[in-house]
């Protein structure tokens, strides 16, 4: 295989779809390894030549999930991705196009997925994805939920950094320089549902340290491995994947659990690695990274020439 696409998953309801997505749209020689992070997978996955499962009874984190994937790997390019997305007719290819070498990490445009709606039994009344309603209110009945599994065109975003604090914001005035318009440029930062690059590239920055924690800084990790190992963290506008966004609570959280304590104690090593200097691969500076894409957002200007 040319391409691994590595989803680590934990009881995840659109785990199924999602590899049926991928499936239907890869062009090249690519294959999905998932690993099945304490649960079996419900509904069940379909056996397919090109899908290998991992399970764990005991989950042992997302983190420690990508690498085992990546582990299981033999493919020369691997590509992390969430359990709830669905990609571009070709997506494979187009990515695997744009990462030529061994220091660069590609980050497709991202859209938000329309996954379902609840339809209410009775009356159609419909409900835009979340939280399982109760009876509805117009007629009594109960709702079903009706799959949808298409992009929100409208709800695209391509640009994206951390602050000060090295906390994950959207940067969508990026798009606004001139060094933003063609249709593969540098990126600061990226969210951590999607990334590729080759797998020998992410041996040699150590995988996704799992000091961090099972969860979370996974994007700020990854874009700072990137740039700050003398290589390139670039977005590919030629393809997309969307993104299933899931933070109304209830039954449609995150199948992880952490608390606001761990996302602080992911942030605090996240500071220490990158702010302090303390990752042993690095060959350039956190400072040097925010010179590059000076002005920063929350950043005092650089007061040295701008990075090449």
């Amino acid at each position: 295989m040319d391409l691994s696409i590595l989803i680590p998953a934990r009881n995840e309801r659109f785990l199924a779809r999602t590899i049926e997505d991928i499936l239907a749209n890869i062009r090249g020689e690519t294959e999905v390894i998932a690993v099945l992070d304490g649960a079996w997978a419900d509904p069940c996955i379909k056996d397919h030549p090109r899908v290998t499962l991992v399970h764990h009874s005991v989950s042992i984190g997302q983190r420690a999930a990508t690498n085992e994937a990546a582990r299981v790997s033999q493919a020369k390019y691997i590509c992390k991705m969430d359990a709830h997305c669905a990609v571009d007719e070709g997506f494979d290819v187009k990515m695997m196009a744009e990462c030529p070498d061994d220091e660069t990490t590609v980050i497709p445009r991202m859209y938000n997925l329309h996954a379902f709606d609840w339809v209410c039994k009775g009356c159609s009344d419909r409900i835009y994805q979340g939280p399982t309603p109760g009876q509805c209110t117009k007629c009594g009945s109960f709702y079903e939920k009706e799959m949808i599994w298409k992009p929100r065109l409208n709800r695209r975003s391509d640009f994206m950094r951390f602050d000060k604090d090295l906390v994950f914001q959207y940067w969508r005035d990026y798009e606004k320089r001139p060094e933003a318009k063609d249709e593969v440029v540098n990126l600061m930062s990226s969210i951590g549902a999607c990334w590729m690059m080759t797998r020998r590239r992410y041996r040699r920055i150590g995988g996704v340290d799992e000091k961090h924690g099972s969860w979370g800084q996974m994007g700020t990790e990854i874009a700072c491995k990137s740039w700050l190992s003398g290589g390139r963290h670039v977005i590919n506008k030629k393809t997309w994947f969307s993104h299933l966004f899931r933070t109304q609570g209830g039954d449609f959280g995150f199948p992880y659990h952490i608390s606001t304590k761990d996302q602080e104690k992911a942030r605090e090593y996240s500071r220490w690695l990158w702010q302090g200097g303390n990752w042993k691969h690095a060959v350039r500076p956190l400072s040097w990274l925010i010179d590059k894409f000076a002005p920063v957002p929350t950043f005092e200007t650089m007061t040295s020439s701008k990075a090449g």
